[in-house]
Parts: structure tokens; C-alpha cells; sequence
């Protein structure tokens, strides 16, 4: 993978194939994809074996780009205006057929479920559960983690990336600076608490589980929502962050990365 980003260029992975789908990510500094929740549908896109190649769009760009190929806004602000976020795919695998071009990663999981069903990722009658478990994640566990990672994430992007988004506002907090280190301390013990409930719900799997996947004995959306959160903290703050998380609740975090490490592919 190039370390040199064009706006908006297809990277083709080793072995080329079509027909295909293209996800749409955001380049860091690294040749590595960091962000989460496109994180969740390359999981599902290697779990699912499916062909597909990557579009880099660096930030500044993202709203133009996916005007630009017709894609829907993955959400619609209060006063009607739309956002355009990534993760975005193009699924161009219908013969004859016109692209299917979809974002919000919700939407696109399912609708790599219904579209490409072998190898679930939404086992017999899970998804409403599995759907309360990845809300819970995005709204809830990660709330603590966006005033370190969230400045960790920007120190890590391109210089003029950066420059980009300095003095610019968002409800992540991307524009304050990262919390010197009692306060950052005490955000960490935020973040553990909320791992911790995580953990004891886990737990509850054991009886009739491995105790390490949300569903049983097989990994599923729900453990690949979790799995990219720890991927963003490994790849944006591996000593401070993942150095940590890692041992935390006897080293399940590392055991549910170990179980998800196989579809961490980087096409």
C-alpha cells in the first residue's frame, strides 16, 4: 500500500478481482486503515471473503468525494442539512445491474448480510440484540475515550490534515488539545470503567459460550464494533492506550483481538 494518498484514487489489493466492491476510508499518517468505523465493515468485508479494494479521501475532501459519486449522507443535522462521512462502499457486484452506493456503517453491515449472506455476521435472530450492543458501544463505551483519542487521532494524521482541522469545532472535542497527564489518568479510569461493564456482560456468556465473543462461540458484528475500537487505540496510541487496555479484565480484550485478528486484512 502506497504511502502516498491521490484524492479519491483506487488502491488494488495484491490480487486484483471483479467484479468488486470499494470502501471509501480516510488515510493516516501510516499505510495502515485506523479509523473505526470503517474498521467494522473491512471486518465484515474479510470475514465474508468478498473482493474489494480501497478509495483513500482525506479529510478535507470526504463531503466533495461522496457528492461527487452519488452517495447518500450518513446522517441529517437539526436544521436539515446533510453530513457525509465515511465509511461509504460502492458494491458494483450485480451483473447488469447499477452500483449499490450506501453509507453509515449500520446500514452497510446489514446490507452486506442480506446481499452477500454466506459466513453470517448476524447469526439466526440477533440482529435487534447485536444492534442495542453496537449502539451501546458507539454512544456509550466510547464517550470516554474521544478526549484522548480524538487529539491522538489528529497528531497522527498528515501535517496538512492537521492544519485542516485546527480551531475547527466538533462534538468529539477534536479541537481541544490532549489532557495532561493526571487528567489523562483519570480519563483512562473512565474508559477502564466502561470496559469493566463490557467485561462482566461478557461473562455472562460463559455457561453456554467461550465468554470472549458476544454471540456464542463465533465472532459477529458485535465483536468486530468492539475489536475496532481496540484496533483505533492500538494504532493511534499503542503505549499509552492499548499497552493498557490490553491487560485489562485478565487480558480479554487481547484474547477478543486474537479471535478477530484473522479478518484484519488490508486491502
Amino acid at each position: 500500500m502506497s504511502r502516498h494518498y491521490h484524492h479519491a484514487q483506487p488502491h488494488h489489493s495484491r490480487h486484483p478481482r471483479t467484479p468488486k466492491i470499494t470502501l471509501y476510508d480516510v488515510p493516516g499518517r501510516t499505510q495502515h486503515p485506523w479509523a473505526p468505523n470503517i474498521w467494522r465493515i473491512r471486518f465484515i468485508l474479510n470475514f465474508k471473503r468478498i473482493p474489494y479494494e480501497t478509495v483513500w479521501v482525506e479529510f478535507p475532501q470526504v463531503e466533495a468525494t461522496l457528492r461527487q459519486i452519488g452517495a447518500p449522507p450518513s446522517s441529517v443535522r437539526s436544521d436539515g442539512r446533510p453530513v457525509y462521512t465515511l465509511p461509504v462502499i460502492v458494491d458494483e457486484t450485480r451483473p447488469g445491474l447499477a452500483p449499490i452506493i450506501l453509507s453509515n456503517p449500520n446500514i452497510i453491515a446489514e446490507y452486506l448480510e442480506s446481499a452477500h449472506p454466506a459466513r453470517q455476521v448476524y447469526p439466526e435472530g440477533s440482529r435487534a440484540v447485536q444492534t442495542l450492543f453496537v449502539h451501546y458501544i458507539q454512544e456509550v463505551l466510547v464517550k470516554p475515550l474521544l478526549p484522548i483519542m480524538v487529539p491522538l487521532s489528529h497528531q497522527r494524521l498528515p501535517e496538512h490534515i492537521q492544519s485542516h482541522f485546527r480551531g475547527v469545532p466538533s462534538p468529539g472535542g477534536s479541537s481541544q488539545p490532549l489532557p495532561p497527564g493526571p487528567q489523562r489518568e483519570h480519563a483512562w479510569a473512565s474508559v477502564q470503567e466502561q470496559f469493566d461493564f463490557i467485561s462482566a456482560v461478557l461473562d455472562k456468556n460463559m455457561g453456554d459460550g467461550d465468554g470472549t465473543v458476544a454471540q456464542g462461540h463465533e465472532v459477529s458484528y458485535a465483536d468486530f464494533a468492539l475489536c475496532s475500537v481496540l484496533l483505533w487505540i492500538e494504532r493511534m496510541a499503542p503505549q499509552d492506550g492499548w499497552a493498557r487496555v490490553r491487560t485489562w479484565n485478565n487480558g480479554r480484550w487481547q484474547r477478543l483481538w486474537d479471535r478477530c485478528k484473522p479478518y484484519m486484512d488490508e486491502f
